[in-house]
């Protein structure tokens, strides 16, 4: 199947699809007693990202059980730090860990070179996707958005990382832009590479968007953003790329028509409506079910859903949750889930 008939793409450029595709954002994960196996055989999470077999496999166990309309690769968002040069680790049950930087540091430098063949790994796993896949079945990259990278750089952790970077911006907005601005570039081509080795669409994941203050949200996610897509562009004008600035509420209407994006991915608590109104018609709405939904299921799961087709399925549409999916969902409410989006 060519790539412009795949019902993902369909919708991403703005065609109104007799249903929703649908995927789920982290829909590989530690809720599949499969993904927990191969996990444990690889040794780690950074192992699993840099070994292009295992990525294969992680990508693909969830389209095998659940037939989702897309993948998404497996990796993280925290591999452009580390090819970037910083020191990068998870500790088990805690969750990422980076060297923080200080307030004032000069931006790591970006040396097109190392950066890539640090990369290659998720490059490799990006062109065996495509050759794994269902030809029905479309294959997402994505990257963190410079600002979201940022806090983690800036705090070294994921726990009040938006604190240290909040600091840093407004004590020196100078040498924080300068960083900012490096993680756009990277970014950029890092999607743009990322696209070369197959993938057919990509997402820009601001998951601490929420944290910006409105006057700072338009230069440190609106601008880099805007950056990106400029950059894949030149590239590659005809990929789709959804931006995702989580938490942004009103923003996202900003957001959707200053940065170019074909679309945005909402959190759980944009209202569909709303979006219906404001948002789909500038572009693709993906979202935005409750994910706690996927752990607890029954009446309240399925009128949720029901609502959210009822406000979004007459324009270009998406179906996903509005953050990744948890440890503890159950893969029978997944199951359920899609039955009542497909019928």
């Amino acid at each position: 199947m060519k790539t412009d008939d795949k019902l993902l793409i369909r919708a991403l450029r703005g065609e109104t699809t007799p249903v929703p595709p649908v995927w789920l954002m982290r829909q590989a994960g530690r809720y599949l007693p499969e993904y927990r196996a191969l996990r444990e055989k690889a040794g780690g999470f950074l192992n699993l990202c840099y070994n292009p077999e295992h990525a294969v496999e992680a990508t693909m166990q969830p389209i095998r059980r659940f037939g989702f309309d897309a993948s998404i690769l497996f990796s993280d968002i925290l591999v452009v730090p580390h090819a970037l040069g910083r020191d990068v680790w998870f500790e088990t049950g805690e969750g990422p860990r980076l060297n923080p930087m200080a307030i004032g540091d000069a931006p790591p430098a970006f040396d097109p070179e190392p950066f890539h063949a640090h990369l290659k790994p998720v490059y490799e796993a990006v062109t065996g996707l495509r050759q794994s896949l269902p030809a029905e079945t479309a294959l997402i990259g994505f990257s963190g958005a410079p600002w979201t990278l940022a806090t983690y750089m800036a705090a070294g952790r994921g726990k009040d990382e938006q604190a240290a970077a909040r600091a840093w911006m407004y004590t020196d907005p100078d040498s924080f832009g300068a960083l900012i601005d490096r993680l756009a570039e990277a970014v950029g081509q890092y999607l743009i590479r990322q696209i070369d080795a197959g993938a057919e669409a990509v997402q820009i994941f601001d998951s601490w968007a929420g944290a910006l203050a409105p006057s700072a949200f338009d230069r440190y996610c609106v601008q880099p953003t805007t950056a990106i897509v400029e950059t894949v562009r030149a590239a590659h004008p005809d990929t789709p790329i959804l931006g995702f600035p989580r938490g942004v509420g009103a923003s996202y209407a900003d957001f959707l028509k200053a940065t170019g994006v074909n679309g945005v991915s909402l959190d759980q608590g944009v209202s569909p409506e709303w979006a219906a109104q404001a948002l789909q018609p500038h572009g693709t709405v993906q979202g935005n079910l409750e994910p706690m939904h996927m752990v607890t299921g029954g009446d309240a799961l399925l009128r949720d859903v029901d609502r959210i087709l009822a406000a979004l399925s007459g324009g270009p549409f998406v179906f996903n949750l509005g953050h990744g999916i948890t440890p503890q969902a159950d893969p029978a409410n997944v199951e359920a889930l899609l039955r009542r989006i497909r019928g």
